[in-house]
């Protein structure tokens, strides 16, 4: 056995343990978790986070480099690693494994993953630092050495800080630009090296600006794509509203019967659909991953749990949203078929196509370039963050090149190595993470309490919004 086959076997049978079972359970398990020892946040805190996201729409901070961001800009950073390939392509690839019923379960997972980025974001605002060069940062590598002490505590930062590093920065980022040359390749015929270097030059500029220029360009990539690709999918969907409740009936139904709707996938069970759903809907939405924390932790609050608030939209914006566009659009244009030869992009790009024509492909690919972009941008700011905390500002201009030449690489081939380590080092970040925050449930808890405690609760907070408008 060669090394290159030993190695494929070995990432593939930790991804097996990983993803088939474990994370799934202790991910879900954490946001059940968090939702009763918050008491229902992410519903009885909705409100809030919308008039906080919403509120400080104009609010913009000149200087992000050192006095962090506003929340907006922290949301739409966040947002714009959480919106990415798997909003179209993951979420195509859970319809065509598990069938529509796969989409409730997404709903399910990031209803409870809500709770927990509520908790990501409180933690990463109460332990954030400021370094030497007066620039703030944070994120789970902080708040692991608070919840573990000594060289444990060392240990599994470190560990952490390796593996987003890798799995973000370096191959989730080389995925993330094959996606775009794939899409423009088959979309416009142009070679995928060329892509590659134009993405990697424009990727560079924004990357040399630091926190400022991060910030000032998500806050406008991510509501203008958002934008373009809720009314593109929304324009199907009216053009198709008698099959509307058809869409519903299928996924709820499909959820917990899926050969019981037309058109039921071949294969397809509960067990299925309710695996390839939670998995594709945490693998979107990121929460409990550990990597939105990191702009959340840079965003201008007084109290820890104002930035919680607005992380859990986040979540809602990236599946009950955004995804559920594309679910949409598949199922109402019964692109869904019971021998699904059909999956990932070319199962997307099959729907569009039959709702926008010959547009839908060209639809797709500037799509798909939005959410990669925007990904490959926040993804490279929560990686830099760990590698300060590794070796210190000195090598993020290392770091940011490296970055760059893996989005050309990436650009150019499709080796399926690439994504299977992506996955790896995603599920390996993920276990420090969520040890950490169950192990600070208590802290998260008392800076939720305090927090309530001075707007006299909820109630309080309506009111508080009742007299601003006022």
């Amino acid at each position: 056995m060669d090394f290159m086959t030993g190695l494929t076997s070995f990432v593939s049978a930790v991804n097996d343990i990983l993803w088939n079972e474990l994370l799934l359970i202790v991910l879900v398990g954490t946001g059940i978790w968090y939702t009763f020892n918050l008491g229902f946040v992410q519903v009885r805190g909705f409100k809030e986070g919308l008039r906080r996201v919403f509120g400080g729409l104009f609010n913009k901070v000149d200087k992000a480099d050192h006095e962090g961001m506003s929340q907006f800009q922290a949301l739409t950073t966040a947002v714009a690693a959480q919106v990415g390939t798997g909003n179209i392509v993951g979420a195509a690839t859970a319809i065509a494994a598990g069938g529509p019923g796969a989409i409730f379960w997404m709903w399910v997972s990031a209803f409870f993953g809500m709770s927990t980025i509520y908790a990501e974001a409180v933690l990463a605002q109460k332990y954030k630092r400021i370094g030497k060069d007066g620039i703030i940062t944070g994120g789970p590598v902080y708040y692991i050495k608070a919840a573990f002490k000594g060289t444990f505590g060392s240990l599994l930062a470190g560990l952490f800080a390796i593996f987003i590093i890798f799995a973000l920065g370096f191959m989730g980022n080389a995925v993330q630009a094959n996606s775009i040359s794939d899409a423009f390749n088959n979309a416009f015929h142009i070679p995928p090296l060329y892509v590659g270097i134009g993405v990697a030059i424009l990727a560079f500029g924004i990357f040399s600006g630091g926190m400022g220029r991060i910030a000032r360009v998500t806050e406008a990539i991510v509501p203008l794509m958002a934008c373009f690709y809720i009314l593109g999918s929304l324009a199907i969907m009216v053009m198709n509203i008698g099959y509307l409740p058809l869409v519903f009936e299928e996924i709820i139904i499909g959820a917990f019967s899926p050969h019981a709707i037309a058109g039921g996938v071949i294969g397809a069970t509960v067990q299925i659909a309710m695996r390839k759903g939670v998995a594709r809907g945490l693998f979107s939405n990121e929460a409990g991953m550990g990597s939105t924390p990191h702009a959340h932790a840079v965003a201008k609050v007084k109290y820890p749990p104002e930035q919680g608030f607005v992380a859990m939209i986040g979540v809602f914006i990236d599946t009950f949203v955004v995804l559920n566009m594309t679910a949409f659009v598949i199922i109402i244009t019964r692109s869904v078929t019971p021998d699904q030869s059909l999956t990932g992009a070319a199962l997307a790009q099959a729907a569009f196509a039959k709702g926008l024509g010959s547009f839908g492909p060209i639809f797709v690919a500037i799509s798909l370039f939005f959410f990669a972009f925007s990904t490959i941008v926040g993804w490279y700011f929560f990686g830099e963050a760990n590698v300060k905390y590794l070796f210190g500002p000195k090598a993020v201009r290392i770091y940011s090149i490296l970055v760059c030449i893996c989005i050309v690489i990436g650009s150019t081939l499709k080796v399926s190595l690439v994504w299977d380590m992506a996955d790896m080092f995603n599920g390996l970040m993920v276990i420090p993470n969520l040890l950490a925050l169950l192990f600070l449930t208590k802290e998260v808890k008392a800076a939720h309490q305090q927090f309530l405690d001075l707007s006299h609760g909820y109630k309080g907070l309506d009111e508080l919004a009742k007299n601003k408008k006022s």
